[in-house]
């Protein structure tokens, strides 16, 4: 028999921890024949105790791959040239990649068969064969980062009084039944790479940033920071129904809540874009990536039919009761502006989702303000009326006609001179107004 090294053969005289790397290459691949005895020239040396090999190999591969390669491996010992060599016919595995347990899914830990080598394989190759073998749902797929700390985590279970250990985290898909982390694993864990931006703008529009922060680690964490830095902001205004004081914030809090719960547990997490919440005098906007889930539609949302993309990042939500297990979130947000003169606002496109919320204070005031200018404009017109049927007129004339005080009369008066509309002649007594030329 020739021995000659190809893309499916290798050769080793001895076993070298390089080994682990042939094996895991050759099992995310079309699997493959590894011999030990043979150089690299394909110079038959032998082993002196080929069944101390092969469980060396055996032992070498439990310990140091994951996941468990084991049943993918066929041990043969055989005789070419009067030596003895052992055969590992190693078969493509069906829990792709595989790497080594302490180097995790990156680049140095997974390898594949490029040519007549073993290559580490790049980011795009391990999330292909994550997606080939996990199916193509985010959360269920293996994290690519394995070396995860959950500490803010446990400490919103505790505060929920609900156990967190590895039991629960395998029955929440967290982690598989393997130990393996899953990317739901990685939502929840300090390290998540998903980020909330929020920012606080002057006025209405975008023109001019008043503070602006971006919220990252745990998404429990960023829950809790951004909740709190709306909160900073959402101002109490007092108004009087008779002796009665009436304490009212610019937002509701159940709006804030649900809003922010949404932009968590309903975002497309495969983009690596941020979602953002963005405040301003009026409003507050929470945009996240992710458009309606295929086969919905806007009605259905504002219906209450809810489908959730992150299925096991919700039911994790609703296991520490922060959100309902019936899409109950946007007809909350609703609720909570029951009787309020402007409604929340939800906006789909494609590939995002906008909830609106507005700032009931500022929009009362605005209101109020409307229906003054209403009614300062009407009074300037039967003014000018009355000064163009008489010729002139007084600020007594005025407060009759209008039914105004002489405060009141005075302003108006004082407003229309200033734009000019009208022309003041003489003074004390003998005021009175003309209409301008």
């Amino acid at each position: 028999m020739v021995f000659r090294e190809s893309e499916t053969v290798e050769l080793k005289s001895i076993v070298v921890e390089d080994i682990k790397k042939e094996i895991i290459a050759f099992a995310n691949c079309e699997g493959g024949k590894l011999y030990i005895g043979v150089q690299d020239d394909g110079t038959v040396v032998g082993l002196d105790d080929p069944d101390g090999v092969a469980l060396q190999i055996s032992n070498m591969v439990r310990d140091a791959i994951k996941p468990d390669v084991t049943m993918f491996l066929r041990y043969k010992t055989i005789e070419e040239q009067g030596k003895k060599l052992v055969v590992v016919d190693i078969q493509q595995g069906t829990e792709r990649p595989y790497y080594i347990a302490k180097k995790g899914l990156r680049p140095e830990g997974v390898y594949v068969r490029q040519g007549y080598s073993s290559v580490p394989a790049t980011n795009t190759m391990i999330r292909r064969m994550i997606k080939e073998t996990d199916g193509d749902h985010f959360e269920d797929l293996r994290s690519l980062e394995q070396n995860l700390t959950f500490q803010a985590a446990k400490k919103e279970f505790e505060q929920c009084k609900v156990t967190f250990g590895v039991p629960q985290m395998k029955t929440l898909g967290i982690m598989n039944q393997e130990g393996i982390y899953t990317n739901l694993g990685l939502l929840l864990s300090d390290q998540c790479v998903h980020t909330i931006k929020a920012a606080v703008f002057e006025g209405t529009t975008q023109n001019e940033f008043k503070d602006r922060r971006e919220f990252a680690g745990s998404l429990f964490e960023q829950m809790n920071e951004a909740y709190d830095y709306i909160d900073f902001r959402n101002q109490n205004h007092s108004t009087f129904l008779k002796l009665h004081r009436i304490d009212r914030r610019d937002y509701p809090e159940a709006a804030v809540r649900e809003a922010l719960l949404n932009l968590l547990v309903h975002r497309e997490y495969s983009f690596r874009a941020s979602s953002f919440i963005s405040v301003y005098l009026d409003r507050i906007e929470f945009t996240s990536i992710g458009g309606l889930i295929s086969g919905m539609t806007l009605q259905d949302v504002m219906m209450g039919i809810s489908v959730c993309r992150n299925a096991k990042l919700a039911n994790v939500f609703y296991r520490l009761e922060l959100i309902e297990a019936y899409g109950t979130g946007i007809r909350k947000i609703m609720e909570a502006y029951e009787g309020s003169a402007r409604k929340p606002k939800i906006e789909v496109t494609e590939n995002a989702f906008k909830i609106t919320i507005p700032n009931r204070n500022i929009s009362n005031a605005s209101d109020e303000e409307t229906e003054d200018q209403k009614e300062s404009v009407e009074q300037e017109k039967r003014v000018m009326k009355l000064a163009k049927e008489n010729g002139s007129v007084s600020r007594k004339e005025i407060e009759g006609v209008l039914g105004i005080s002489q405060s009141t009369g005075g302003r108006l008066l004082k407003k229309m001179v200033a734009t000019g509309q009208i022309v003041q002649i003489g003074k004390g007594k003998n005021t009175h107004y003309v209409l301008q030329n």
